[in-house]
């Protein structure tokens, strides 16, 4: 099939290398490129689905981190002992 094509400079001058260096046609290295552009994943350009995270209910209220509470309860037991609480 005969059809007129429109290729930006430096990918057409990067087709013509590599019929070069091959030593093939300019055609047929134009068909083996979009051959092998549409034989790969075809879901390529669709994004993969939002990720989804499981929330829950906890016991503290916001603000409170649980990872530093022996930090809270040291700072407490120094102050109860050095007299400032």
């Amino acid at each position: 099939m005969r059809t007129t094509l429109t290729l930006d400079d430096d990918l057409a001058e990067r087709l013509k290398q590599r019929a070069r260096r091959r030593g093939i046609s300019f055609k047929q290295v134009v068909n083996a490129a979009i051959r092998r552009g549409l034989s790969g994943p075809s879901d390529v350009a669709e994004s993969p689905p939002p990720y989804c995270a499981d929330t829950f209910r906890s016991a503290f209220r916001p603000g409170v981190d649980p990872l530093r509470l022996n930090q809270l309860v040291d700072e407490l037991e120094v102050r109860r002992f050095g007299g400032r609480g």
